[in-house]
């Protein structure tokens, strides 16, 4: 397994440690992660995304969605007996998977839908107040400068 060290880089940083995890994962997951289910991602205003997951055959028992730290995870396993069932072709694929998204900071999870085989993952950016731009006033009063003696 290949890892990155960037210690030496972040000598005069603090709380960078979280891009280092995320490149490790990048790495770890690189070439193995299969396209299954498909996915996409859209952007519905400035500060909203949704996420579309085709889920077709997954019922919402079947789905378990997880948001850990800044990591969304969406699984789904299907329990079936298809015992008496004689398949002349068997494309639907139902198997069991599990997605990760790395979510920036301040992304929430407003819902979540399933619909027509769509399962619809609402997120929304919410920056606190404190963490916004600020405007900071110019005084314009003169500032006497002292001479060096």
């Amino acid at each position: 397994m290949r890892t990155i060290d960037f210690t030496p880089l972040f000598r005069h940083s603090v709380g960078f440690d979280r891009m280092q995890r995320l490149v490790d994962s990048a790495l770890r997951y690189e070439g193995t992660e299969t396209a299954y289910p498909p996915y996409n991602i859209e952007q519905t205003g400035e500060d909203g995304y949704v996420i579309t997951m085709a889920v077709a055959g997954f019922g919402d028992g079947d789905l378990d969605i997880t948001l850990k730290e800044n990591t969304l995870v969406v699984s789904g396993k299907i329990e079936r007996e298809d015992g008496d069932v004689t398949y002349l072709h068997h494309g639907i694929a139902g198997r069991a998977f599990e997605r990760r998204f790395e979510l920036a900071d301040h992304i929430k999870v407003a819902g979540a839908d399933l619909a027509n085989g769509l399962l619809h993952i609402e997120l929304v950016r919410e920056v606190p107040e404190e963490k916004k731009p600020k405007k900071i006033a110019i005084n314009t009063k003169a500032i006497e400068h002292k001479k060096a003696a």
